[in-house]
Parts: structure tokens; sequence; C-alpha cells
């Protein structure tokens, strides 16, 4: 088994595949990329048991067979190559040796055959949708999504797909994401639980891609397959709860402000907040929002007055900083709508400008309890 492979070419799809590998895998094979060969297309393949992702490049051989090679040393190998043809050849004495322009290296690798298969789809349900949509959708909600290993469902992103659209949730019991598609369908109903992982490493390499994602699924494994890679994860198993019954219907109260001027604000307002409970105040009237926090503990106080468009009563509500942040930082527009009806009842986040045709982002905020 012998092939040909451009060093900088190899370097970025290995660079890719090796963010599925754990830093302390159970199973010792896990530590190896496994590289499968039919004449001139190598496919190699890395997983982590729940999550499995494989690339095929193009290279120069005419030979066939599969070999699992570390992948540690194997990275660290290519990372200090400029660009250059490297030769990879399979050695009787179990060992492949990397033959470059200025010397030869050799890496102990074990039996293709000890990798873990991954798991065939039995009759999936298929949807299209364009990788830049993917990503923008991931990159929207992951950040909302919960870290509670007690409620894994919440731990994960929602899909939701119908014929009318795509809706994709996350959230973490205080703050909640949904974005929604209307210009991309599917055919039948479903809806599947993502977990973290696997969509993290789709945002971070959809972005530059324009391909079309074929999205295979049953009730519990999808496959995502565009350009030259396939990622197959197993899903979160459970029922997601029902989203739609905490967002609040009817939020007379309507402050509509610029985006980067209140984000900037409740960073600055924040640092003189609790350190525990992050705890920042609104307070609305008229076309004036006040925002404040005090450290009681350490008698640190600041207060900042914005001139804002507002419609609706006097009121005074409370929100934990850093969640408030998070969703501002994430929303892309100049101005930004905040929805609410009483101070103990969630705020509602959404863009007014900058959005696709058919495109919709709500964000919803949970108060916190002020302390008089």
């Amino acid at each position: 088994m012998k092939f040909i492979v451009s060093s900088s070419y190899l370097l970025k799809q290995l660079q890719v595949l090796g963010s599925v590998i754990n830093s302390n895998n159970t199973l010792p094979i896990l530590d190896n990329f496994l590289f499968e060969l039919d004449n001139d297309a190598l496919t190699v393949s890395a997983s982590d048991l729940e999550t499995t992702m494989s690339a095929t490049l193009s290279i120069d051989s005419k030979s066939k067979g599969s070999v699992a090679v570390p992948a540690k040393l194997l990275l660290e190998i290519l990372k200090t190559f400029p660009e250059q043809p490297l030769t990879f050849t399979v050695e009787d004495n179990n060992t492949v040796e990397i033959s470059s322009n200025s010397g030869k290296y050799a890496l102990a690798y074990a039996a293709g055959e000890e990798f873990p298969k991954a798991v065939n789809l039995e009759d999936p349900s298929v949807t299209l949708v364009p990788a830049d949509v993917l990503a923008t959708a991931v990159s929207k909600t992951i950040f909302a999504a919960g870290n509670d290993d007690l409620r894994p469902v919440m731990s994960g992103v929602f899909f939701q797909f119908s014929p009318e659209g795509l809706t994709f949730v996350a959230t973490d019991a205080h703050k909640l994401v949904k974005y929604a598609r209307t210009d991309v369908k599917a055919s039948q109903v479903a809806d599947f639980i993502m977990p973290k992982k696997p969509l993290n490493i789709l945002k971070s390499i959809l972005g530059s891609s324009d391909a079309e994602v074929k999205i295979e699924y049953n009730d519990s494994n999808a496959t995502f397959s565009f350009d030259n890679y396939i990622l197959m994860c197993r899903l979160i198993d459970g029922k997601y709860p029902n989203y739609e019954a905490v967002i609040p219907k009817e939020n007379p109260n309507k402050l509509m402000i610029d985006r980067s001027l209140f984000l900037s604000s409740v960073r600055r307002v924040a640092i003189f907040s609790n350190k525990t409970t992050h705890q920042i105040r609104l307070k609305i009237a008229g076309a004036e929002l006040n925002v404040s926090a005090e450290d009681i503990d350490y008698s640190n106080k600041a207060e900042e007055r914005l001139t804002c468009d507002y419609q609706g009563d006097d009121l005074q509500i409370g929100f934990n900083s850093r969640f408030l942040t998070e969703m501002l930082t994430n929303l892309q527009s100049d101005m930004i709508m905040l929805e609410m009806s009483l101070p103990n009842r969630a705020g509602i986040l959404t863009p007014v400008d900058g959005l696709e045709e058919g495109e919709t982002v709500t964000m919803l905020v949970m108060p916190v309890m002020l302390n008089s």
C-alpha cells in the first residue's frame, strides 16, 4: 500500500478530522486516523464512537488497503513541513514510512480492521440545506444550549423540519433561542436533537463552503454530507421540552434601541454587578432607559441613561448581564426590539433589521428577581 499526497492538503483535511478525536479515549484505537485507500481515492476517518467523520481525498496511487495511523504524531510532523509531495508506504514491519524531500519518518500503525465501523443508516429521511443556512442556524443557537448532564436533551440543538420550513431551537432553561427559515423546506415532518460537539465541528467548516448539505436521519443517528466530508453522529435520545409554551405571546411593552449602544452599556454596567448573580436592572420610562447595577458587598455601583423608542407602561426588570450580553453579541442587526409583559415574565429579543427573506430569530431571556 503506497500513495503520494500534498503535505498542506493532507494537513488541512486532518486538522478538521482531528477535532473529532477525544483527548482521553476509552479505546486506544480511537487515537488514530483510519486511512482507507482505493486506488486514487483516500478516505480518512476519525471517531469517538458517538461522532465519526470522514473526508475523501484525491491522491496519486494504484493500491488498496487500510491502516490506522497515530493522529497526534502525524499532525505534529505534518505541521512542520513546507508544501511538498509526501510519499506514504506501508512496510512489512508494521510501520508506515513517510518520505519527504528532506528525510524519512516511520510511524507504527494498527490494523485498519480494528477501527470501529460507522453505522449504516437504514432507510433514512433526507433533507437538503444550503451550507450557509445551516452554519448560521448552528452559530445563532448553539451558545444557548445547556451543559447539564442531568438534562441531556437540553445540551443539544433541536432540529425541527417540516414542509413549512426549518426551525432550530436551543435552551438551558435561563435563555432560549429559536431560529427559523421559511425559505428552506423539508419534504416531511421530522425532529431530532443534535449534540453540541458535531455541531461545533460543522460550524467551523461550513462557513467556507457554498455546497448543499445533505442531512440524512433516523431515530438514533444523523449524517451530514457535503463537499468531500461525511459527518455522522448519534442523536440525543429523549423528548425536547415544549418551547412554544414558554414564549410569552402577549408583550405590550416594546423597547426599540440601537444594539451596539445597548450592548456596550450593559457590558460597562455589568462590571459593577454582583459577581454571583451578575444582575443588572433596566428601568424604562418614556423615551429613557436606565441601566444600573450594584454590588452591595463592595459598595460598587453603576448607572447609565440611554435614549430609546419605548411603547408601554413604566417598567423595572432585572436580567443576568451575561445572558443578555451573549444574546446581543449574537444578533447581527443595528436595531433590536426587547418585548416584555411583566417583571417576572421572560423578555423577548428580536432583530429589527438585517434579516434575510424568510429568516426569523427569537431570543428569550428569563428575568431575575430584583432586590428592591
